[in-house]
């Protein structure tokens, strides 16, 4: 059976591109998180939407439908479902939610994929749900004449259950290791959860919810407020490209990852920078232009001038800049450095408490 070690692979992965996001990714982590514990009540909007439409574009995807007024009601669980595609909508809400609020006390273990399975069948009168797949599956592509052909063919029934036992293994042991960025796991991980296709049925919608469960146990919460299963909706010729070349050779243990980890990497960048274009109104109205400069400031290390304030804050006028700095100085919040054109500031760590 394949190795699932990732331990001599992810280093292969550090391109210029996938290393530029993995930059942009932190930046954006560490700004999302201060928004976010700003503006939580503000936020909880962005969460309800993002809800909606990764319901509604995980689904999609497989193609499974109903009209925006019953996606929208199922989703805020104001309806009962009446129908199979409703079924499953209303499966996918509740292991949705499960993972925005339980996400912390879900092991990445065989047995607790097989439960969040299980629920997003529970409303089918089949027992399909929370079963690893007992007969052969195959990914299949047809073309514009109908005709099928097999794409790839995924782990046998047989070997599916160590397989994912071997799988789950993996992913522990390698995050174990501090010099690996999660980041660079979680998609090599879904790559393998995909191509192992341990379920009859139901292994793309998984995998977003995987993506997302991963992402969280990592630190990583934009999926909460920007629903990244619309990004992947709406860009999907370039998802299963990317899938398509990063399975190849799969079974011989020699297939590449980049593929596929640079389109997630840019989803996941994606997202970010649509929840700053989201939110960049409510930090101007919520906080105030003196609280927005003294905030920047505190991150500054080493010394910084009037001018670089002004290219940082462009639609913040100087002499609110000004001001700022006098008032953090009187509050001894700031040193002042030298007189004129030279004058330089810095922040001042031994007021901190």
């Amino acid at each position: 059976m394949r190795d699932f070690s990732y331990r001599n692979k992810w280093t292969k992965l550090l391109t210029p591109q996938i290393v530029n996001y993995l930059t942009a990714i932190h930046e954006y982590k560490g700004r999302q998180e201060l928004i976010a514990t700003r503006h939580a009540d503000v936020l909880q909007n962005l969460v309800e939407i993002a809800k909606i439409q990764s319901t509604e574009s995980s689904n999609k995807i497989e193609g499974i439908y109903t009209s925006d007024e019953r996606l929208k009601k199922i989703v805020l669980d104001k309806t009962t479902p009446h129908s199979r595609d409703e079924y499953e909508i209303a499966g996918y809400r509740d292991v949705l939610n499960t993972i925005h609020e339980n996400y912390e006390h879900i092991p990445i273990k065989p047995a607790l994929l097989l439960q969040l399975h299980r629920d997003m069948y529970k409303f089918e009168e089949t027992r399909i749900g929370g079963s690893w797949k007992s007969s052969e599956n195959r990914i299949e592509e047809v073309d514009k004449d109908g005709n099928r052909k097999v794409r790839f063919q995924p782990v046998s029934a047989f070997e599916t259950p160590e397989a994912m036992e071997r799988l789950c293994r993996a992913y522990q042991e390698i995050l174990s290791d501090a010099q690996v960025d999660p980041l660079l796991v979680i998609p090599m991980f879904i790559l393998d959860f995909l191509c192992i296709h341990p379920f009859l049925d139901g292994n793309g919608r998984m995998s977003r919810l995987l993506t997302l469960l991963l992402l969280y146990k990592n630190g990583y919460y934009v999926g909460r407020y920007i629903s990244i299963e619309k990004l992947i909706e709406t860009t999907k010729d370039g998802y299963y490209d990317a899938l398509q070349a990063s399975s190849a050779e799969w079974h011989e243990g020699s297939n590449d990852y980049m593929p596929f980890v640079t389109y997630m990497l840019g989803v996941i960048t994606a997202a970010y920078r649509e929840f700053m274009e989201r939110t960049e109104l409510v930090e101007e109205q919520k906080v105030s232009k003196p609280e927005r400069i003294e905030e920047m400031l505190k991150k500054k290390f080493g010394t910084f001038t009037k001018t670089e304030i002004q290219k940082e804050f462009p639609n913040i006028g100087q002499a609110t800049i000004q001001r700022t700095l006098s008032k953090l100085q009187k509050e001894n919040k700031i040193i002042k450095i030298g007189g004129g054109r030279y004058t330089k500031y810095r922040w001042n760590w031994d007021n901190e408490e």
